[in-house]
């Protein structure tokens, strides 16, 4: 992760960012640093302290992985420009349970934990924001939980690729089959087989280093129910509102009585 030349910082390129009124920004956006990121770049890893929450902005797409005994690593939430990552729901300062890797680069701000920690004492409305965040945050993790345990791989891979176009707003998605293989937790090999099923069904189309969903419509169908429960929960605590082809769109305001993201 490289520290990038002084520039303006964008803060609408975050929705949670762009939420807050500029009295409630201005609490955070002097302490905002922008970074870029590769993918593969790990910004905390299991067991050591959270010292930064990191804001994705844009097309930027970092997941939470846990990994197991054998060495396989399970996904359990992916977080883009809707959200933030790295002590949101503990305020910062403790071990991660978690690795947090990124999965598609870009550009991020990030800023330590005990700054944000302040102004969320020093302002009601950030503190509403990261608590409403916060449990959508806990709802998506919770709903992968269940999802992982009983649903198929097939509807599965739907999910995740529907939570990536989501955050992307394309139907092409980068991401190759070693990396789904590696979010879901499964032999690469069995993946293939698996996408090989949805290609012949009209559902994804494999290319050199990316997926395509060919039909969002078609794709939620073939989903299990999890992707569109935690999209349901984004809009009934967040305010969120979806595009056509399911971009979480960008806000006017934030305040307890209004949608949090609105058209």
């Amino acid at each position: 992760m490289r520290t990038v030349e002084p520039r303006p910082v964008d803060l609408d390129a975050n929705l949670l960012l762009q939420a807050l009124e500029p009295r409630d920004r201005a609490l955070i956006a002097k302490w905002l640093e922008p970074r870029d990121v590769r993918r593969g770049d790990v910004l905390f890893r299991a067991g050591e302290d959270v010292s930064h929450v990191t804001f994705p902005l844009d097309r930027s797409i970092v997941t939470l992985l846990v990994t197991l005994k054998d060495g396989k690593t399970v996904e359990t939430a992916t977080v883009g420009r809707e959200g933030a990552i790295g002590g949101v729901v503990s305020n910062g300062c403790l071990p991660a349970f978690s690795h947090a890797v990124v999965q598609v680069e870009g550009r991020v701000l990030r800023i330590e934990a005990e700054r944000l920690q302040r102004a969320k004492q020093a302002s009601i409305a950030v503190r509403d924001l990261f608590v409403r965040y916060s449990d959508c945050l806990v709802a998506q993790l919770l709903q992968s939980v269940a999802c992982n345990a009983v649903h198929s791989l097939e509807q599965r891979t739907m999910r995740w690729l529907l939570t990536l176009q989501d955050r992307l707003g394309t139907a092409d998605l980068p991401v190759t089959h070693e990396v789904l293989a590696e979010m879901l937790g499964v032999r690469r090999a069995y993946l293939t087989e698996t996408l090989g099923k949805l290609q012949r069904e009209g559902l994804v189309r494999t290319g050199r280093g990316q997926l395509t969903l060919v039909d969002r419509a078609k794709a939620e169908r073939a989903s299990c129910e999890c992707h569109g429960n935690v999209r349901r929960h984004f809009v009934e605590v967040l305010g969120a509102v979806y595009g056509r082809r399911g971009r979480i769109l960008g806000p006017s305001s934030f305040g307890v009585d209004k949608p949090l993201i609105e058209a």
